[in-house]
């Protein structure tokens, strides 16, 4: 089947989390949400009403999550490999919440739960999902 990144990602992550290792790790829930996000991300930098300086943290962000080459490689650890990916994905959209009219994140969010409490959530937790090194690293990249 031809299925393009995002389907991919999507089922990659489902099938791992029905795994043993997947039902054991305390990030699943969050691994799961990595597909909404990237379609999150993309939605945002269509969106006239973001600004390039927020586009191009969403730009970074995009091309974080196809590069094969990060701090967390998932053809190495497998849909683990997303977690840095989820946590700059949080990291970034936090910031176009910030920076921007929260509406605008809201309206392209096509998950279920709130995205702002979910970011938030995700910010918060991020240092002890990745370690404190890795984070800061992914948050300077930012900068």
């Amino acid at each position: 089947m031809n299925q393009d990144f995002y389907q991919k990602m999507r089922s990659d992550i489902r099938e791992w989390v029905k795994t043993k290792t997947g039902q054991e790790n305390q990030w699943s829930e969050y691994l799961l949400l990595a597909p909404d996000l990237f379609h999150l991300l993309a939605k945002l930098a269509l969106d006239k009403e973001v600004p390039s300086s927020e586009k191009a943290k969403i730009a970074g962000a995009l091309a974080y999550f196809i590069s094969p080459i990060d701090l967390f490689p998932e053809a190495l650890i497998g849909p683990l490999g997303y977690l840095d990916d989820v946590a700059l994905a949080a990291y970034v959209i936090n910031s176009v919440m910030k920076n921007c009219d929260p509406g605008i994140v809201t309206r392209h969010w096509a998950g279920e739960q709130n995205i702002l409490d979910l970011v938030q959530q995700i910010v918060d937790v991020a240092s002890d999902m990745l370690g404190n090194k890795i984070w800061d690293k992914l948050k300077r990249m930012v900068k």
